[in-house]
Formats: C-alpha cells, structure tokens, sequence
C-alpha cells in the first residue's frame, strides 16, 4: 500500500511539473476521497487546439488505479475501470489508453481459477456490446471488437470479430443470430458474414440453423432481418399441409402493408389443391385522443368432390367486422361507436380459422350508433342501425334506421330561484320521447329480394309524454304517481274483411297516415322496512334483514282509437286495431284496472375481519335479491290474477353465483288440460301450479399466490389491448397455478300435463393448472344430461421452452374433431420459424 502510494505521488509531481513547463497541452485532474479507493483522471481540451484534438474532453475512472507512461503517450487503469466520452461509455476489468493514436483497448483478466472476469461492456448511444477484448478509435469512430455479444431489437448477435466505421455500421466475421438471450443460445443461425445497420436491417450470407449448437438440414442462402422498433411491411408466409378432403393446402399466407403510423392493412388467404380457397382482409387504425378501431373481412369458397362427380357440393362464405371507439374526450357531446358482425350463418361453422366463442355462437348483433348531447338543454339525440341474426334459424333482423329524440325531466312549475322549502307542486316532473324505427325480418336468403324486403317492412313513430313526482306519505312511505300519454304514427294500416265463399279472414294493408293515442296513470306505493339480529357467534356480529314491499295501482280506459270491426258469414262480428301488425303493436280497446304486488329481500352479515385492522367489521352478502311479484285485474270477469313470478339471487365468498326464476299460475287446469277459473290452491291445495323455473349455479376456483411477487407494468398502446382482448386465447398466465370454472344449469317447463314436462340440464367446466412453471394445461368441456353427450371439448398443453414454445390443442370429440401441435421461437421477429402439424376437421 506505502509503495502504491509513492508511485501515485511520484506520478503526480511528474504531471504537475510538466504543466508548469507548457509541456504537456492537456488539464489534468486527480481526486482523491478518503472513503473511495477510486482513481479518477479527467482530460479536458486545451484552448490550442491541434487537428487531431479530441472534440471533448475524456474521463478516466479506476477502482485500484491509474498510471501514466511519458515515454509511450499511454494511460493504464486497473480494475474496475471506465472510460467516457461524449455518449461514449466503455467499462472493463483493464483498459489502456494511446494519447497518441486515440485508440482504447479494454480487456478483461484472468481470476486465480483461470476464468475471465471484468470483460469489456461498451455502450455508444443505445447500441451495447459484450466482448472479451474491445478496441475503438475516438477520431475515426471505428472499433474492433472480438467474442461480442450484442443485441439488436429482439435479436442477439454474437461474433468472433466485430469492425465498426463512423457510420455505427457492424461487420461481424463468424456470427450467431439468435433471439435466446442466454450466454449459449438455445438455436441460433450461423453465418460467416453478418451485416448489421442501425435502425435499419440486419443482413447475413448464407447461413445454417443450429440447434444447441448442432447443425440442422434447414438452411438459407441469404438472411434478411427487420431491425428497427418501427412496423414495416412485408411478407407473411403460408403454412402448408394436407387435407384428406380438401388436398394439400397452403394456409394464411399473405401480404402485412404498414401506410403509417395510424394505419395498417393485411391481407391473407388459403388455397387448397381441390379447388377450395379462402381470402381475409383486415385493417386496425389508431389516432391517439380521438379514436381507434378493426375492420376483418373474410370470403370464402370451399368444394367437396369434382364437378363431373354426382357428390359435389359447394359453399360460400363470407364474414364482416368492424369495432370503432371514439375517445370520449375527442367530442365530449358526440359519440360515435361501431359493432358490426354480419355474415352467412355458416361462415364459422365451416372457417378452420374460427374460435370456439365463433362456432358456438348461436346469434350476430351488429349496431352503429351516434350520441348527441345538445349543451344546456334536456335533450339527447341517437340514431343507430342495428341487425341481429339467428344461425339455427337463419332468421335476420335489421333496423335501419332507429332514431330516439329525448328530453330529460324538467320541472316546469319549480321557481328558478328556489328559497325555502320545496313545494309539493314544484316536484312534478315532465319528460318527452320520440322514437322512428323502420324494421324488417326476414331469412338471410331472402335478402337477395329487394322487392320482397321492401314489402315486410314495418315503420312507425312513437310519442311518449311521462308526468310524474314523487312525495313522501306518513315519512316513511314514497308515494311516485305518473300519467303518460302515448301517440303512435303509422303510414301502413290493415283493413280485414271475410270472404263469402269460404269464410275466410282476408287481411289487406292500406298505405294511409293514421295515428292512434294511448293513456294511462299508476301510482305506487313503497317503503323498506330493516330488521337487525346481534349476535355474538364467534366472528359474526349481526345479521340484517330488509324487506322493500310495493303496492301499486293501474288504470287504463277504454280506448276506440284505430279500432274497427267486421263480420263473419253468421253475422258475428269481430274487434280488432289497424295498428295490430305495426312496429310498435296497435291500441287495445279494453280498459284494464290492476293492483300491483311486488316484494323484495335482501340478507346480509356483519363480520369481524381477521386482517384489516383499518375497517375491522365488513358486511358479506347472504342473499342480493329475493323477489316476488304479481298482478290482480278488477276490471275483467275471470281470470283476474296475473301469474306468479319468483326470483332469487346471491353471490357467496366471491366465488360462488346462484340465480333462480320460477313463474307459477295460480289457476287449475281441467281433465282436458284446459285453464279454467278456479284457483289451484282450492283444487289442488297448493298455491300455483309451476309451469316454468331455471337454476343457475356457477363457481370460480383459484389458487392462493404464495408469495407477493413485485411486477413491472407495460403500457401498452389501444391497438395493442383491443388485440389481446380478441386473442385472449393466445395468451398463457403462469401467474397463477391453477383455475376452475364450473356451471350448472337446468330448465323446466310444464305447461299441461306431465307428458309435456321438459327439462333440461347441462354443466360446463374450464380450468388450467401448472404442473410446473413450465408447463401449463388448459381444459374445457361439458355434458347435456337430455342429449347424453359431451359438449364442445377442448385439451390445451402448453410448454415454455425459454426461447421456444411448444402448444397442443386438441378437440377430441364432436363435429371439429382434430388436433393442431405447434413448435415455435416465441419472438415475432421469427414467427414463421416453426413446425406445425395438424388435422382438419370435415367441413361437408
């Protein structure tokens, strides 16, 4: 230590001197810390500045120390060493410097067991290198570096020899390309050559796969890398393969075109050797603060058999989708959002591209649909369009389009400026709704008849002007009466008529402007009544009960509007309402007068928490809703009670769903199974008679994390999370070991006689579980107890292999009875590096 300190001190007199002299044309700096055995020299520029003078000053740091040689113009630092320079950072166990030449060599040394410790890291700007021993120019900007390790985008490159000019350009002699980030990749191509250009591509000879290290037959005559943090169009190849029923095929090959920042397209097909084929054109666009949306469209042709041959059958197909959200700060009183899904019933029975939620959908919904809010104004503006179709059915339904013109309520006779209390009068509310919808349902192949669709058109106009308040009766009553007035407008009308002949109704529709007005007023009366029960059962504390019963009141006159007759061959006549087949249904003549019951409960809980000592008691719920409702009529002659309908609901621990419906009737049957007017209670001696009830129970399992694991959040962009909730399939959670889902559901209907009782069960489960953390298997299934028969299937065995992935899915039974085995490099910069085998299910 004494002589490492004399050699320090003899160094410094030799500089100091040298300054004095003029000599020496650098500022030269030593600092010392009596905590730190870290030896810093700083070496500004001089005001003489020479041709080959550095552009800024360099800065040397040590951890044991730094020796200058004037004969040989070199600086030697000794571990731990670092190097700066402008963006320059250059750190090593050994580093010399020629302040001649400007040229720096960083190495590092051997330990006392042989191994290298201390080996040069060189950063410039963003760009990082590993290598055993570096050596750079600080004029030209150019380096040799030898053993790198570097990585560029997802890739890593590792090279015996690395030459880098001005330009930040690499050229590396017997290179490894791989995206494994491990010191020995997993796989890696090897190349003599490899050419890396910054932000740009990466380029390489001719170059061969290598699998831990072992050379495979696949190999390529040149490599083209993308490497840039920018998207970029290119090529997506097809994956091939054969169908016994189709012929060989090439699948979702196609054409990925990035236009800009905001928008990108791409189009992909399949082509079987059979004469099938199959195209998709998809598009996601995104300005940030205003909105982002997909468009996927798809047309397909798929042929079983030969033209000449008597077997042969052909499909067509064909698909629409497009999401748009509108940023709700982009036009804060205008939204305008679209979900549009609308294609042929059969396009995802017979799409092998299709997700399960895809095949087993029964039903497509589609709306478009524009929001106003008029500023300072109770009114609000929508227009949509809508569809709805059934696949089983091929039933269509489009309402094109559908427009809403509201108020909210206002209060016309409430002072503007309100002192002291409210009066009863100021409480009345007015609001006002005008609704258009033009309608047609038809088969989906009937669309083709333009004339036919025009002639099932239904439209119409509906005003609705509620009056209503509210007031509180006896203070713990709420008493809400209302009047509404309903007006209907119509430009279609029915006319019927009997013929003579055969006394049959003939049915004609009147194109004629016709209105018809509805009235009715109700008033219903609520309160809620609370019961608690303390108890001191362990951790429970109380229990609480609230029971919300309602009575309410009904009348509807009489009403002739749009009412008409006419008589049969026996002179008996018959009402009915030229509105009856509109859009909004016609006036009914009858007047009605009803007493309304409705009863709901509500259970909860009070527990001490074993853990949150901030809110030590918490409430849990035991019951959310128990209802029962009915109706008594006491302007008709029989059948005076409507049925009794019944419903529960509840959520238990968080995990368990239970929810139950029944609908009972209250009146008897005959021998024949006809509804007579006698109570069941008095023929049968039960209340009602169950004639419909379904159970719903539902639950979710999971496993408890054993430890908190700190986790770094990614901000992904909205294109980014509209995608992954679309593919949710294609992303694995190891976070958690396992899952559980699991639902059971019945139905029963009775409506007559116990020949017509229909029940219904089926339960459904999915899960997951980790056998370890590689290793994830994913499950779904479920049984018709009607049918006896599995439902949709699937078995999904997922293995992470660090760099590689290895998935299997397989559906074991039912119609897509097939399986699909997957090994592929986990980065997209190699998507296509994979191995695929699959079957594909029959589609005729």
């Amino acid at each position: 230590m004494k002589n490492n300190y004399y050699t320090k001190s003899l160094c410094c007199f030799y500089l100091l001197t040298l300054l004095i002299l003029g000599i020496f044309p650098f500022s030269l700096t030593a600092q010392t810390d009596t905590l730190k055995t870290d030896s810093v020299l700083v070496m500004p520029i001089d005001s003489f500045i020479s041709k080959d003078a550095l552009e800024s000053k360099v800065e040397y740091k040590a951890r044991d120390s730094i020796r200058f040689d004037l004969k040989s113009q070199q600086v030697f630092l000794f571990g731990e060493s670092e190097v700066h320079y402008q963006d320059l950072e250059l750190k090593s166990e050994e580093i010399e410097s020629n302040l001649d030449s400007n040229i720096v060599t960083a190495r590092g040394v051997k330990d006392s067991t042989g191994k290298f410790i201390g080996e040069p890291y060189f950063k410039q700007g963003t760009k990082e290198f590993y290598a055993h021993q570096i050596k750079y120019n600080f004029n030209s900007r150019k380096g040799i570096i030898s053993d790198v390790k570097t990585q560029e985008g997802e890739g890593y490159i590792h090279g015996q020899k690395i030459y880098k000019n001005p330009d930040n350009i690499l050229y590396i002699r017997n290179g490894k390309y791989t995206t494994c980030n491990l010191a020995e990749p997993h796989y890696h191509f090897g190349t003599n050559r490899l050419k890396i250009i910054p932000n740009d591509k990466i380029i390489t000879g001719p170059a061969d796969l290598f699998i831990e290290n072992s050379p495979t037959p696949f190999a390529i005559p040149f490599g083209f890398f993308p490497n840039t943090e920018k998207q970029k169009s290119g090529i997506i190849i097809p994956m091939p393969g054969e169908s016994q029923q189709l012929g060989f095929f090439l699948l979702n090959g196609g054409y990925y075109l990035y236009i800009n920042e905001h928008v990108d397209a791409q189009i992909t097909g399949d082509y079987y050797s059979k004469g099938s084929w199959a195209t998709r054109l998809s598009s996601n666009y995104n300005k940030r603060y205003k909105f982002n949306g997909n468009i996927e469209s798809n047309y397909s042709i798929f042929k079983n058999s030969f033209k000449e041959f008597p077997d042969y059958s052909e499909r067509r197909d064909f698909f629409f989708r497009w999401r748009h959200n509108q940023d709700a700060k982009a036009r804060p009183n205008s939204v305008f959002s679209a979900n549009v899904n609308l294609g042929t019933s059969s396009n995802f029975v017979n799409n092998f591209n299709s997700s399960a939620t895809d095949y087993l959908s029964t039903n497509f919904s589609s709306t478009v649909s524009y929001t106003k809010r008029f500023n300072d104004s109770p009114f609000t503006l929508n227009v949509n369009a809508s569809h709805n179709q059934n696949t089983l059915s091929k039933q269509v339904n489009v309402r094109l389009p559908e427009i809403a013109f509201n108020m909210a309520r206002i209060y016309p006779l409430a002072r503007k400026k309100m002192i002291g209390k409210q009066r009863m009068y100021e409480k009345i509310g007015l609001s006002y709704s005008f609704n258009f919808r033009n309608e047609v349902t038809a088969t989906d192949s009937m669309y083709k008849n333009l004339d036919f669709i025009q002639s099932k058109l239904k439209n119409g106009i509906k005003h609705s002007i509620p009056i209503s308040t509210s007031l509180k009766v006896m203070k713990y009553f709420t008493l809400n009466p209302t009047v509404n007035y309903t007006e209907l407008w119509y430009l279609k009308t029915i006319k019927k008529s009997v013929d003579r002949f055969d006394n049959a109704v003939i049915t004609d529709t009147i194109t004629e402007f016709a209105r018809g007005g509805t009235y009715n007023a109700s008033a219903n009366l609520t309160t809620k009544i609370y019961g608690m029960y303390n108890l001191k059962m362990g951790r429970i504390k109380a229990i609480r009960h609230v029971i919300t019963p309602s009575v309410g009141v009904s009348y509807t006159p009489e009403n002739n509007s749009g009412i008409r007759t006419y008589t049969d061959t026996t002179n008996t006549s018959y009402k009915y309402s030229i509105f009856q087949e509109g859009i909004y249904g016609g006036t009914n003549s009858a007047k009605a007068g009803l007493l309304n019951f409705n009863l709901l409960q509500n259970l909860e809980m009070k527990v001490k928490s074993k853990k949150d000592t901030l809110n030590p008691i918490k409430k849990v719920t035991l019951l959310e809703n128990v209802s029962l409702a009915s109706s008594y009529n006491m302007l008709v002659d029989s059948f005076n009670w409507s049925n009794i309908s019944i419903g529960a609901r509840t959520s238990l621990f968080n995990k368990f769903n239970i929810n139950f419906n029944a609908i009972v009737d209250p009146y008897a049957l005959d021998t024949t199974g006809r509804r007579i007017n006698k109570s069941h209670l008095s023929q049968e001696g039960s209340i009602g008679r169950l004639t419909n009830a379904s159970l719903n129970l539902g639950f979710m399992l999971k496993s408890k994390t054993t430890a908190k694991t700190e986790k770094t959040t990614r901000f992904a962009s909205e294109a980014d999370l509209a995608y992954i909730n679309a593919h949710r399939n294609d992303y694995i959670d190891f976070d958690i070991p396992w899952t559980l889902n699991f639902a059971y559901n019945v139905y029963y209907s009775k409506p007559v006689f116990e020949d017509s009782k229909n029940i219904v069960q089926t339960v459904a489960f999915t899960g997951d579980f980790s056998l370890t953390k590689k290793w994830k298997v994913g499950f779904g299934s479920g049984y018709d107890f009607q049918l006896r028969d599995l439902s949709y299937t699937t078995l999904g065995i997922y293995r992470d292999l660090h760099c590689w992935e290895m998935d299997l899915q397989w559906i074991p039974v039912g119609p897509r009875q097939s399986y699909t085995f997957t090994i592929r490099v986990k980065s997209a910069m190699l998507q296509d590096l994979k191995l695929i085998r699959r079957n594909i299910p029959s589609i005729f």
